[in-house]
């Protein structure tokens, strides 16, 4: 299935009999806190605010990286909150150009909840829409009744990263892959033999994903599409953008959700600095 779904296509599918989708507004930047707040001033009629720091991570403690998964249990009750059954149709959106509503995606598709879509273009690409309004305040939905599993999802671990043999890709920007500045992490550098392909790379100028197409020969020319292919960022949360990216373009990817935020917590994990990106 299509991870995406295009602005028209979530106008149509809300102006359609029946019941509407569940929308869950993702509002998240990294160092800030005023998603609920952005949120409130102005959302698609019926969405419902996630919190990513609360809802779709769990608390970091030492050595799990920034932000670690949250408990399956804590992740059902969340969905639950939100208004999700298990027929429901689930669109994912922020306003940075899914940056944040793909983990929202791949953790719902890692709990065995697979009618969930991104919308690509995101809040902009909703309101840029002829005709379209959006509403103000806070909305909340009738507690839902979905039941998750988990594990659905390709994943790596820390302790699997020294016999991969596969590719490695890590989503940050350059300057932090290379180890020129680090903002965030005590560490600086990446994982040695990862290639570097940001997050950045998978949207045009207008925060839409790339044609399937392009996005295949991208991945395609870090040797990602021979199926043993992971991605990793800071903590977790971009890289499954990467992964978003990929399922878009028929390519399956696990996600490292420690990161690097995790990896370099370990002193004794190697570090590397230099531009690797031709070996392979």
């Amino acid at each position: 299935m299509n991870p995406l779904i295009s602005a028209a296509s979530l106008a149509a599918l809300l102006q359609a009999p029946g019941p509407d989708p569940v929308l869950l507004d993702v509002r998240w930047s990294l160092g800030r806190s005023d998603g609920r707040e952005l949120y409130a001033a102005g959302h698609i009629p019926g969405a419902v605010f996630v919190d990513l720091e609360r809802e779709l991570s769990s608390a970091p403690g030492p050595g799990t990286g920034r932000h670690p998964l949250p408990l399956p249990a804590d992740f059902e009750a969340a969905a639950r909150r939100w208004g999700v059954n298990q027929d429901s149709q689930v669109v994912v959106y922020d306003d940075s150009g899914a940056l944040a509503a793909a983990r929202a995606w791949w953790l719902l598709r890692h709990a065995g909840f697979e009618n969930a879509v991104v919308l690509d273009g995101g809040l902009e690409a909703y309101s840029s829409l002829p005709g379209t309004a959006l509403a103000t305040g806070e909305q909340t939905n009738a507690p839902g009744r979905v039941t998750l599993s988990w594990g659905r999802m390709p994943v790596i671990e820390f302790d699997q990263l020294a016999g991969f043999s596969g590719t490695l890709i890590d989503s940050r920007a350059t300057a932090r892959y290379l180890g020129i500045e680090e903002p965030i992490d005590p560490v600086a550098g990446h994982i040695p033999g990862a290639r570097n392909r940001p997050t950045t790379d998978n949207l045009d100028s207008q925060a839409r994903f790339l044609p399937a197409a392009v996005l295949r020969a991208d991945f395609a020319k870090l040797g990602a599409d021979t199926g043993d292919a992971a991605a990793y960022c800071g903590s977790g949360i971009t890289a499954a953008h990467q992964v978003l990216a990929a399922h878009a373009a028929g390519i399956r990817l696990a996600l490292y959700p420690g990161s690097w935020s995790e990896y370099c917590s370990h002193p004794e994990a190697p570090v590397a600095t230099s531009d690797e990106q031709h070996r392979h």
